[in-house]
């Protein structure tokens, strides 16, 4: 099969579209023909070298299909071939083929197409992880979400709506339309304000309930200042720096704060299962009817992956970014 590869780690200009073997499903596992993968931050990571895969998943990129059966394994009794469905990945997204559990795939909502259901599965689910399972997110709280217009950002500014929640975000202000539109109830730009300033004026003084966090450093005192009494707050990742030189700590425990790091590839099997068979009951219906909907910001053909890479690396994009595969 075809698969984009990877000549040595570094730039974009490193990946290429080569032939590599077609993987074989195991006997709870389904081979997919993928139509459709999205790119994550994680990706671009693991092309420097910074973020191999987890042992015993692929080595190729991508870490989210959309796609059609192509064949199942001997044990497989829930899906069948030609059905079309989007699930999560440890790797191997950029590829003709790939194999998922079929615990972890996913119908195509009704009414979407194969390129917005690769939009769906890692940012719903690494967003669905953090604010309900985490945080544990109640309706009437304030959450600031920061890099609002981001794949996983525009997950969670919907999530969050539909559970009751008030989002505020972070982003650029040529940003903040998409935000408002998704659900933010406040968009700040981090570029011309002082988020900590402005949650504590948004809020009445009394700071946000939960907080998104993927800058890491730069944003952690403030973060720390502008979570409320029993605030909570989950990292993502460190686009930023995770390295500090100093930080006043005094707010975690005059304010009780619960400060959680947590990342979804290395997770197990069956946590990923029972997170996906829960998103699905929550939001499924939700994309059916059109109250959530999956952000495609751009569509670039997987020949142009290395163009991709450079937009996502840019923070060019509002949304997610998908790789059409032929």
């Amino acid at each position: 099969m075809k698969a984009v590869l990877i000549k040595e780690f570094g730039g974009p200009e490193q990946l290429y579209l080569g032939t590599c073997e077609t993987p074989q499903p195991k006997a709870n596992e389904i081979l997919v023909k993928v139509a459709a993968t999205a790119l994550n931050r994680a990706d671009t990571l693991q092309r420097m070298g910074k973020y191999p895969a987890p042992e015993g998943e692929s080595e190729i990129l991508g870490l989210e299909i959309a796609g059609t059966v192509e064949s199942v394994g001997a044990k497989v009794t829930k899906w069948k071939v030609g059905d079309q469905l989007c699930g999560l990945l440890g790797g191997g997204g950029y590829a003709n083929y790939a194999v998922i559990h079929e615990e972890l795939a996913m119908p195509v909502p009704d009414g979407m197409s194969l390129i917005e259901a690769a939009a769906i599965p890692e940012v719903f689910l690494t967003a669905f992880q953090a604010i309900q399972w985490i945080a544990q997110l109640k309706e009437g709280e304030h959450i600031l979400i920061h890099a609002g217009a981001s794949g996983v950002g525009t997950a969670a500014i919907q999530l969050a709506n539909r559970m009751g929640a008030i989002p505020i975000v972070t982003a650029s202000s040529a940003k903040h339309e998409l935000c408002l539109e998704l659900g933010a109830r406040h968009a700040i730009d981090y570029k011309t304000e002082n988020f900590e300033e402005s949650v504590i004026r948004l809020t009445d003084g009394k700071g946000v309930n939960v907080i998104v966090d993927f800058i890491g450093a730069p944003y952690m005192q403030q973060n720390l200042n502008a979570l409320a009494i029993d605030g909570r707050m989950v990292m993502l990742a460190f686009l930023g720096t995770p390295k500090l030189e100093a930080l006043n700590l005094i707010p975690i425990l005059r304010k009780r704060l619960q400060i959680n790091g947590s990342t979804l590839r290395a997770r197990s099997l069956d946590y990923k299962v029972e997170l996906s068979q829960d998103l699905m009951r929550f939001a499924w219906p939700l994309f059916t009817d059109g109250r959530l909907k999956a952000v495609v910001d751009s569509v670039f053909d997987w020949e142009d992956v290395a163009d991709a890479h450079r937009y996502i690396e840019a923070n060019k994009n509002k949304g997610k970014i998908i790789l059409k595969v032929s």
